[in-house]
């Protein structure tokens, strides 16, 4: 089976306007995220959640993302949680920093999302540190890590354990956005493409 994604709109200046986001190699479903108690999601099997959703909507209807999940599906979250809605997940912590090069991020685990991708091109953008992320997650040991700050701090991970289905959390920008810079970042959205096929034949199999 093919990706078959949808993203969460939050209807606002940081949202998607229209029903579908066409790119080149591939097409996301736009859902206003007040329709998601309504939403079909049978047809779906990767949902990207953006940093900008109402938090405390999705925790009034936490259900919906577990149903999903049980369903041996992908969640995709980048950004701050601070609304206990996703299973497994602590939430946000903001990364102390004492130096700018306290933002930098170093991968991890021999992580294919983020393979050959240098700190430099994540951390510094136009001159200015700490655009790809100002925070972190604590884990666990059942949870994959991907990305770290120099203090050790995650960024990145996976968590294949706290339901049957894969949930990927991030402490910054949405991770299929990161094209056309022509830095080593230009590597991650490809990459993450291929991360999340490969997670959903696992699942599949696993079925």
């Amino acid at each position: 089976m093919n990706l078959s994604i949808a993203r969460l709109d939050p209807g606002h200046a940081f949202g998607i306007n229209g029903q579908m986001v066409k790119m080149t190699d591939l097409a996301i479903k736009n859902i206003p995220q007040y329709t998601l108690t309504s939403a079909a999601l049978e047809d779906v099997n990767v949902l990207i959640i953006p940093n900008f959703v109402d938090q405390e909507f999705l925790y009034a209807n936490k259900n919906i993302i577990e149903r999903f999940l049980a369903d041996k599906n992908i969640v995709v979250f980048c950004g701050h949680l601070f609304r206990p809605w996703l299973p497994g997940a602590s939430l946000f912590m903001p990364e102390r920093i004492q130096h700018h090069t306290d933002y930098n991020v170093y991968p991890q685990n021999n992580t294919p999302i983020f393979d050959g991708v240098e700190t430099e091109d994540m951390t510094v953008n136009k001159g200015v540190a700490g655009f790809f992320a100002r925070g972190y997650y604590h884990t666990t040991a059942e949870q994959e890590v991907h990305l770290r700050f120099k203090s050790g701090h995650v960024v990145t991970y996976v968590d294949r354990h706290a339901t049957n289905g894969t949930i990927v959390v991030h402490a910054g920008r949405p991770l299929l956005g990161y094209s056309g810079h022509n830095k080593t970042t230009d590597r991650i959205r490809p990459q993450f493409l291929a991360f999340l096929t490969q997670e959903l034949a696992r699942l599949q199999e696993a079925q």
